[in-house]
Formats: C-alpha cells, structure tokens, sequence
C-alpha cells in the first residue's frame, strides 16, 4: 500500500496521477492464514466496506516463496485458487477461479483477479468462506505448504492481502466557474440612471460618469490586502489524527484571505455577480449587502493512506482539500 501511495501521491499527499487509481477508494485485507498440510485457507473480512461504496476490482495478491528444503526434478508447480464453497466439511468444495504455472525455485507476489467472487460477497456476506490456495507438482502431487516456506522465512510484509478498489460516489465536481471575459460584460444592460462597472478593468464604460462613482473610487484603503492565498500547514499529530494516519504526516491546506472591495484587481479571479455586489456595498445601497468573499475558486485533492476501524489499510483520495487560487464570489 505504501508502493501505491508513493506512485499516486507526492511526500505531502497532493495527487499527482490522478488516473491511476479505479475509484477514489483502495482497502486492503490482511488474512486470516488456516493453513494444512497440502493447502493454505485465506479469510477476509470485507465487512468494513461502506455501503455506499461500488467496488471495480479486486485482487488477492499471494507471496509464493522458494522451495525450503525441497528435493525434486520438476521445474514448474501450478497454483491453483478456488473459492470455498463449505469450510466445516472435508473434502472441501470449492470453485476453481485461477491456475497458473509457475517457476518452482522462483519466488515473488502473484496477483489475482477476483472481481466476481468478490462482488458476491459484499452482496451477500454469508456465502464469504474464503479462499483455498493449493500448489501442485507436474505428477499431480500436491505440494506441501511446509516445503515452501519456513516460520523463519515468513514476514509480515509478505502475508496474502485482498485489495478492493472502489468509489465511494464522492468525488468533486470540476469547478464550472469561468472568469469573466470583455465579451461577457458588454453583454450587461446598461442604462442611463446606472452604469455597470467593467469587471475585468474596473472602469466605468466612456462617456458615463455616475456622480456617485466619485464616492466608490478609493472605497479600498491602504493596509486592506486584496484577496489572496496564504500557507495554512496541517500537522495531523497537532489536531490529533497521527494515530491513525500513516501517511502524509501534515499538508499545506492553503487559505484565502483579503478584501474583495472596490475596485477589485484583474487578478482576483472576481465573477460578474461579486463585481456588482461590490459596487452596491461601495455606494451603500443596500445596508444588507456585504462585500463578496474572499474564497477558494479552485481546489485540489490529497491522498490520505490510514487505519480503518478493523485496522485495514485504506489508501483514499479526498477531494476539494487544498485551496490552490482564491478569488472574490
């Protein structure tokens, strides 16, 4: 998960493949190993997925070791997946889902596609029995687990894990505002009693000198800093969440902070609306009528790797959480 992580997020958690990822949810399950002699028998409690989570994949991603102590003249073994169907009776049933041929003095992660199986059990939990992994010689024989690996060998980092990606039906949508442009505005009535400010230059159109404009024309005093953003650094441990983030350890939220008075600057992404309002707060027509806000007008997402309840690992993207340019709304 952490191999993910770094290929999806940069140090600070900031996203920078935003294709990557199916879905914006990554959980992995460690198993519960009842191992035999000839098979090995992987549980997965899937049951901390939300609900309104659509699982798109899943993988169950298997370390095969190198033989221990093992004497024979085949080159190949064939690992075989199967679905259990009923656990408390021997022989055990199942469904085979995959088979492959593999080096048998090789080892490394073979990863499996159990999609199907898988969406049958977040549909119904009961019928979840697990997987059955068994490995088999050329001369049909099945190879003893043992013979695989020692205790010794075994390591945390290589335990069978289940991965699920899925959507959590959350993500943002785009930010549809657009800056104004000179086509926009010219397209704003404009009367003899009131003329509309240019939101792009801040002047009034030629020839029509409102005799209130004189009173709205400095309306932004010196030392009133125009809408802008400014660092905002969250140390998770600060606000108490380091005991279940694994990674990043803090991230610049960024923040927007500033007047939005007038005559507001070209630079600060100011929509139609905010300049109107602007100009009635400036002239006080309306005692109601505040200035616009200073506000993010484009957000980024972070990825956060953690702890769930049940201690599963959880890789997610969270959307709309760094604030990248402010502007007047």
């Amino acid at each position: 998960m952490l191999e993910l992580y770094s290929q999806v997020a940069a140090p600070d958690g900031s996203t920078k493949a935003p294709g990557l990822l199916e879905g914006n949810v990554v959980r992995s399950f460690e198993s519960k190993v009842l191992s035999e002699t000839e098979h090995q028998f992987y549980l997965f409690n899937i049951t901390s997925m939300g609900r309104n989570e659509h699982m798109l994949k899943a993988e169950l991603r298997v370390f095969k070791w190198k033989p221990f102590r093992l004497t024979t003249k085949y080159h190949f073994c064939r690992l075989d997946v199967y679905e259990l169907l009923d656990s408390s009776v021997r022989p055990w049933r199942g469904d085979l889902i995959s088979s492959r041929l593999l080096p048998l003095h090789s080892q490394g992660w073979e990863v499996f596609n159990v999609t199907q199986t898988v969406s049958r059990w977040i549909g119904d939990n009961s019928t979840n029995r697990g997987f059955l992994i068994a490995f088999t010689l050329p001369s049909g024989n099945f190879l003893e687990t043992d013979a695989l690996s020692s205790a010794k060998q075994r390591s945390d980092s290589k335990k069978s894990y289940l991965v699920l990606f899925s959507d959590d039906g959350r993500r943002g949508a785009p930010n549809p505002y657009i800056a104004p442009t000179v086509k926009d505005v010219d397209s704003f009535p404009q009367s003899e009693e009131y003329s509309v400010i240019h939101p792009v230059t801040q002047k009034f159109p030629a020839g029509r000198n409102h005799p209130k404009s004189r009173k709205i024309r400095h309306a932004n005093p010196r030392g009133h800093l125009a809408c802008e953003r400014k660092p905002l650094y969250v140390d998770f441990e600060d606000i108490g969440w380091a005991g279940w983030i694994i990674s990043p350890k803090g991230y610049n939220a960024y923040h927007c902070k500033g007047t939005c008075l007038f005559p507001m600057g070209q630079g600060l992404g100011a929509t139609n609306h905010a300049t109107v309002q602007s100009i009635v707060h400036a002239l006080k027509l309306n005692q109601d009528i505040g200035e616009p806000c200073c506000v993010p007008d484009r957000l980024n997402s972070i990825n956060l790797l953690y702890f769930d309840d049940e201690e599963n690992v959880v890789l997610k993207q969270y959307d709309d959480m760094v604030a990248v340019s402010c502007g007047c709304h």
